[in-house]
């Protein structure tokens, strides 16, 4: 009761010095002061972290200190900026995963484990709250990304990135439940390790996106390199792994039907959100870097992918950042290849959806900022992640900084209330988040 106790003073404190320097956290933390854990979190503060900023392996012992997900302690509470307000919009979805807004409004929802399904809400009048809740689909196995195809105001699918591959089922604006049965799209994709598989369609609905992340941390175990390693890459992508990890650690393009399959871009060790750029039609990832490096190597990161660049895993990392483990040997002939991301995050964070806000409700100039749900580590001495942070943009660009905009969900040095999974705007420009510790769908909303 004691440990309990404590732990909730905890929570209830860090709220409390949310609120309070929320006001006052505009300045942005470069260098190693942009690195941290749970305890420096406020909404409002700004990171900034470059390749220079890299901190060299192991310079601290890599820890293993997964968090123990509690429910919500009394009296605590998330916190957010200055005219903004969070609050459940639905509980009690166990697996809350991926959360996706179809053309009418309805919020579709992968709730991935234990139960396998994807469940619709119809927001009511208000949008604080399901006015009806549907099972779309059921029995899926890990069901994860959700896309609606063609994309625009009239799709004709629902695509849902399964363990494995992706299936779709018919769908006309307004189904809550399938129209029929079915149809697989993609089979044969690697299972296991990272088993989350996002998906998402060009603007032209030309392209179908699908991330497949390593079946590996650093694939130590890959063997059997090509004897024509030129031609395995013009077949594949540079720096594409081969062996147990051929086709992972990829963004892979098909056609809508899924036929041409090809690898988009190579090195993305676990791309768990995908998302298009609204006016730009870029390809983006928010990608779980590499593991027992240390409490802060290398930074987990958000980038644009660019067709056919490579980004590093297994042998390099944020550039030129070498990483001796593969077990196929090093690779030399790639360095100086290698794509920088875009915007970089402290370590560990796991940083899982990402989307970009359309307008509609929050700050005028933070119309086409990226935001992004860090699950939270498991793998460093202290926590970090555990909140959801925006990117701002300027000129459909990043300006490489993050910011905390919901924190929280810390209780304590051991346990948690919550671990973001994915972040949507809603048709009437208001924030959903899902949390699959306590499976709660979270509404963030803005009144000037």
């Amino acid at each position: 009761m004691k440990d309990w106790i404590k732990q909730t003073s905890l929570a209830l404190a860090l709220g409390a010095a949310c609120l309070a320097t929320a006001q006052a956290a505009d300045d942005v933390r470069t260098g190693q002061a942009a690195y941290g854990d749970w305890h420096a979190d406020a909404p409002g503060v700004m990171r900034r972290i470059t390749p220079a900023d890299v901190v060299a392996p192991l310079a601290s012992p890599s820890a293993a200190n997964r968090s123990r997900v509690v429910p919500q302690p009394a009296g605590a509470q998330l916190a957010t900026m200055p005219g903004f307000t969070v609050k459940p919009f639905a509980t009690g979805r166990d697996g809350a995963r991926v959360v996706r807004i179809a053309p009418n409004g309805d919020i579709f929802l992968s709730q991935s484990r234990p139960e396998g399904k994807i469940t619709v809400f119809r927001p009511s009048a208000t949008g604080d709250a399901p006015e009806k809740t549907e099972i779309f689909a059921a029995n899926l196995k890990d069901p994860y990304g959700i896309a609606f195809y063609p994309p625009g105001p009239d799709p004709k699918f629902v695509y849902v990135g399964i363990e494995g591959g992706v299936v779709r089922f018919p769908y006309h604006v307004g189904d809550m439940m399938a129209a029929g049965p079915a149809e697989t799209i993609v089979s044969g994709i690697p299972k296991g390790v990272h088993w989350t598989r996002d998906v998402a369609f060009s603007p032209d609905g030309a392209t179908m996106y699908l991330a497949v992340g390593s079946g590996s941390n650093v694939a130590n175990e890959m063997e059997g390199r090509p004897a024509d390693l030129a031609a395995f890459e013009k077949s594949h992508a540079l720096g594409a792994a081969w062996g147990r990890e051929e086709y992972r650690a990829d963004v892979l393009r098909y056609t809508p039907e899924g036929k041409e399959r090809g690898v988009y871009a190579a090195g993305i060790r676990n791309c768990s959100g995908l998302a298009i750029q609204p006016g730009t039609a870029s390809v983006w990832c928010a990608t779980n870097e590499r593991d027992l490096l240390g409490d802060n190597t290398p930074p987990d990161y958000v980038t644009s992918v660019k067709p056919g660049a490579f980004y590093g895993w297994p042998w390099y990392y944020i550039g030129d950042h070498e990483d001796t483990r593969p077990g196929d040997g090093p690779r030399p002939d790639l360095k100086g290849h290698v794509t920088v991301p875009d915007v970089l995050l402290q370590p560990h964070s796991a940083p899982l959806g990402m989307a970009f806000n359309p307008g509609g409700m929050f700050p005028a100039d933070w119309t086409g900022d990226a935001f992004v749900a860090l699950h939270g580590s498991w793998n460093r001495a202290n926590h970090t992640g555990y909140k959801i942070v925006r990117l701002p943009f300027k000129g459909a660009q990043p300006t490489g900084d993050y910011q905390d905009f919901v924190v929280g969900f810390a209780a304590g040095e051991a346990d948690v209330w919550g671990r973001p999974v994915d972040v949507v705007f809603a048709k009437d420009g208001s924030l959903l988040f899902t949390d699959d510790g306590n499976g709660v769908v979270y509404r963030v909303t803005y009144a000037k």
